[in-house]
């Protein structure tokens, strides 16, 4: 896991999801279609009440995941977000 997405990971754990959501976004500039920064990022931007950024990356996951297995958490959670009005 690339140190970005780790730092990610304790913001957002810290309550923190503005400052998680660059470290999202930095991995993703250097690793555009990496799964779990992807779907932290997402996490991230709904959490800081950003609909559209959540949604953009939700749909980026799902693009990227067409065949995937849909009782993979992330796929099922953007899933879950994309069909939310």
């Amino acid at each position: 896991m690339p140190a970005r997405e780790l730092l990610g990971e304790m913001l957002l754990e810290s309550k923190q999801p503005a400052p998680a959501l660059e470290a999202f976004e930095t991995t993703l500039r250097a690793a555009p279609d990496r799964l779990d920064a992807l779907a932290d990022a997402a996490r991230a931007a709904e959490v800081a009440g950003d609909r559209e950024k959540a949604k953009s990356y939700y749909t980026r996951l799902l693009t990227n995941c067409d065949q995937a297995d849909g009782d993979r958490p992330e796929v099922r959670d953007a899933r879950v977000f994309l069909a939310q009005k």
